[in-house]
């Protein structure tokens, strides 16, 4: 699969405007025969394509299984029997269904007929209707799995881009909320939808997603996670710069908040962008609750950021070079602990933080019911085995294991990737130079995440570039009176949500 990157890496020249191919001008033929051939060419013979013929001179054509059967057996069958029309002006008129448009390019012609569309030709006209009744199969609608909230609604998206635009429209019943559709992938056709509010989002942030999305030249699109890998604005980083999201209500707060966000037919993922990296470790229930127990959980969820990533490096560089640091009530526990292990620390860190990644993928790859017995019965039998045997220490299995449980607290799936991904360098630089090689990596990390951009805003917004007051409502959520202000990060066009200070009535 290739896919061009015109945006932030490359000038793109311009080129020269090129002339359509000359089968997209193929023109329908108006002899039945001729037609009917022309169609089977064009869509390789397929089995299941359907061709009926209705007196005196209609042909219907259609693909089955893509199609309404009741609305085509009922409102266009029934109705072509009972009143024959010989011209497609009294055919178009005489039908009952919403969408009928008419063409008169094959090409066209058969692009509608595998989206769900009814053919109907005239013999002698080189012009055919093209009727809508496509059904597409999707889901009912339930809880999301992945971002679940006890206080809040319980409805996710599903696999029906229309189904999700539906939902998204029934929370923000407003004209200003704007759809705009394109089609992505030669070969698959997929349909995006860009949503985002008028009078609220910057036109520049619109337009550079529009056209990052307009000069993708792929062959196929399956999910909106592939997409958001090929719009970032750095494709190479571990670390997300776009939102994925399967709550409607995370995606109508972030359009209100001036974001755009991006829906991907056959994808229960939304898109939301441009992101800051505080707003990973964010959850919509966050908004549900009150301020300070919101702002516990924000602090947690940092703090667990941090423990997850930097407590195992930090047991290996005290053990390994520095044990100095390490309390002195604590020396004889550790050396009782590490007596019988004939491993050096990093081996024994890494082994351990490579049998828990396979306990965890496990875990997620098997069915519920086996994948949580793996787990917890896994982890127990092999932790205390390994302590047991002298593989391992005790004191390492407790760490190993809290720095498991605290990556489980980011609300981001792919946030939760990227804090597995990055302590085994950590714990390597850490097992070889000691507190130096930790504070190394720290800098490296902090060095690229500030380099980083989502859409072209700062990732480490509202840190760099400082912004004093944004800091408030990004690890604290403060109280919904003083949130008049949208983030500056989306550069809004009203930077106002109500009033910052509403006048009060006066008392009687």
């Amino acid at each position: 699969m290739k896919f061009k990157l015109p945006f932030n890496k490359q000038q793109k020249q311009q080129q020269p405007i090129q002339e359509a191919p000359k089968e997209n001008l193929v023109r329908v033929a108006h002899a039945t025969d001729h037609f009917i051939q022309s169609i089977k060419n064009a869509t390789n013979h397929p089995a299941d394509l359907i061709i009926k013929s209705l007196p005196p001179n209609l042909t219907v054509i259609y693909i089955d299984n893509l199609v309404d059967d009741q609305t085509l057996n009922h409102d266009i069958i029934a109705n072509l029997q009972n009143n024959p029309k010989e011209t497609p002006e009294d055919i178009e008129i005489s039908l009952s269904v919403p969408e009928v448009n008419e063409s008169s390019l094959l090409r066209e012609t058969v692009e509608s007929m595998v989206n769900g569309s009814v053919v109907i030709h005239v013999d002698g006209y080189t012009k055919v209707l093209l009727v809508d009744i496509a059904t597409r199969e999707s889901r009912a609608l339930s809880a999301p799995e992945n971002e679940s909230q006890v206080i809040g609604t319980q409805v996710g998206f599903n696999e029906s881009l229309s189904t999700n635009i539906s939902l998204i429209r029934r929370y923000i019943v407003s004209p200003e909320l704007c759809n705009e559709k394109l089609k992505i992938g030669r070969r698959t056709n997929t349909s995006v939808s860009i949503l985002y509010m008028s009078g609220i989002a910057s036109d520049q942030m619109v337009n550079t997603l529009r056209q990052r999305l307009s000069d993708l030249d792929v062959d196929q699109l399956l999910d909106s996670a592939v997409l958001a890998e090929m719009i970032d604005d750095n494709s190479l980083s571990v670390f997300p710069q776009m939102l994925m999201t399967e709550r409607p209500d995370r995606l109508c707060d972030a359009l209100l908040d001036g974001k755009v966000g991006v829906l991907v037919d056959g994808s229960s993922m939304a898109i939301v962008c441009p992101q800051a990296f505080t707003e990973f470790f964010q959850s919509q229930e966050d908004q549900n609750l009150r301020w300070q127990i919101a702002t516990f959980l924000r602090l947690l969820r940092l703090a667990a950021f941090f423990i997850s990533v930097y407590l195992t490096p930090f047991y290996v560089a005290a053990v390994t070079f520095h044990y100095e640091v390490i309390p002195q009530a604590f020396l004889v526990p550790l050396s009782e602990s590490r007596a019988l292990v004939p491993f050096p620390p990093i081996f024994e860190a890494l082994l351990l933080e490579f049998i828990i990644e396979l306990l965890r993928e496990a875990g997620a790859r098997l069915p519920t019911k086996i994948g949580q017995t793996i787990g917890i019965v896994g982890g127990i039998v092999i932790g205390t085995a390994a302590v047991q045997a002298g593989i391992t220490s005790n004191i390492l299995l407790i760490i190993i294991a809290l720095s498991a449980l605290a990556s489980f607290t980011s609300p981001s799936y792919m946030m939760g990737n990227v804090i597995r991904l990055i302590r085994f360098p950590i714990i390597i630089l850490a097992g070889f130079w000691g507190f130096y090689g930790i504070m190394l990596a720290f800098c490296f990390i902090l060095i690229h995440l500030i380099r980083q951009t989502s859409l072209g805003a700062p990732y480490m917004s509202p840190f760099y570039p400082p912004r004093m007051k944004e800091i408030r409502d990004s690890i604290i959520r403060m109280p919904v009176p003083l949130t008049a202000k949208r983030p500056a990060l989306t550069r809004p066009k009203d930077e106002n949500k109500f009033e910052p200070q509403p006048v009060k009535p006066e008392k009687s």
